[in-house]
């Protein structure tokens, strides 16, 4: 059986902490920045962890 090779669309959108959570960046701060509030920016700024439902499929295409 051959290795399982994993998700690369996946591997550049979240990372693996070292005490093992998954962490992405937010949504929504890619494009139309000027028609959003400042406050909405700043929100959206920074990393947080993936929800519990998602994190059995995210490891699954990371290959873990």
């Amino acid at each position: 059986m051959p290795k399982m090779k994993s998700h690369s669309g996946m591997k550049k959108r979240v990372k693996i902490t070292g005490s093992g959570k998954i962490v992405r960046q937010k949504t929504g701060k890619r494009h139309n920045l000027e028609k959003k509030p400042s406050t909405m920016t700043r929100r959206m700024s920074g990393t947080v962890e993936v929800s519990p439902a998602d994190k059995p499929r995210i490891k699954k295409l990371l290959g873990r």
